[in-house]
């Protein structure tokens, strides 16, 4: 069974995580032929990994992916890596004043400094099909009492291989219930439900990583297509009970 924390580590354990990981990370560098010339620095942040740089091809991201998600103490990989030549395109849903990079595109319901458009996000993004590298959803799924079609919607504008990035609180932690204006307590679980549980013909998703620090939950979701097998039970072992 898959272990939650109960309670969020502490800043001084959080800055002792990220230096082991830095150090793993290096080791990993050294040794994995694979990562040999890739032109991607891994930062860790409170147990979160950072990607920036340029690679080749996707599949070189997505190896540095899987490889930096599998070390022990990570809660979710997130990125800005260029691939054959081109930055990505990424969205940062209900961001407010603060992106979590300073040229993602904004949506948020109300206007603000680093607001790039006014979008009502339960309601359908104003985005083209298959247009988007990445996106993230920051503190947002917690305000919405049906979030499922606005991740139905990140699926739609989603390109084959992005991903989505989820962080939301904890249920069982104060955050959680704290603010009025959160009206859905989330879980590990929850994300489980996502990738599994929907009916047949909805959009399905494929768990890159998901996890919990005691204090918030994340996961890192990437589109899967509508003739796509279910994900094999050993990977979803990696994640959820």
């Amino acid at each position: 069974m898959v272990a939650l924390a109960q309670a969020p580590p502490s800043a001084e354990r959080l800055r002792a995580l990220d230096g082991f990981l830095d150090a793993a990370w290096a080791e990993q560098a050294r040794h994995d032929e694979r990562l040999r010339g890739l032109a991607v620095e891994v930062r860790f942040d409170r147990g979160v990994a950072h990607l920036a740089g340029e690679v080749a091809e996707p599949g070189q991201l997505r190896l540095v992916r899987e490889l930096v998600g599998r070390l022990a103490g990570v809660y979710g990989v997130w990125g800005r890596v260029r691939v054959s030549g081109r930055d990505p395109v990424v969205v940062d849903l209900g961001c407010g004043g603060q992106k979590q990079y300073p040229t993602n595109l904004g949506l948020d319901i109300f206007p603000a400094p680093g607001v790039d458009a006014v979008a009502d996000l339960s309601g359908s993004l104003p985005l083209a099909d298959a247009c988007v590298d990445v996106i993230f959803t920051v503190h947002i799924l917690e305000h919405l009492i049906d979030f499922l079609p606005l991740l139905d919607e990140c699926h739609r504008v989603l390109r084959p291989g992005g991903v989505l990035h989820v962080m939301s609180p904890w249920w069982g932690h104060v955050n959680a219930v704290a603010d009025p204006t959160h009206v859905r307590l989330l879980d590990v679980q929850t994300i489980k439900g996502v990738c599994g549980q929907r009916p047949p013909g909805t959009p399905r998703w494929y768990p890159l990583h998901a996890g919990c620090d005691g204090a918030s939950i994340f996961a890192d979701l990437t589109p899967l297509p509508a003739d796509a097998p279910p994900v094999a039970p050993a990977h979803l072992a990696r994640f959820f009970d």
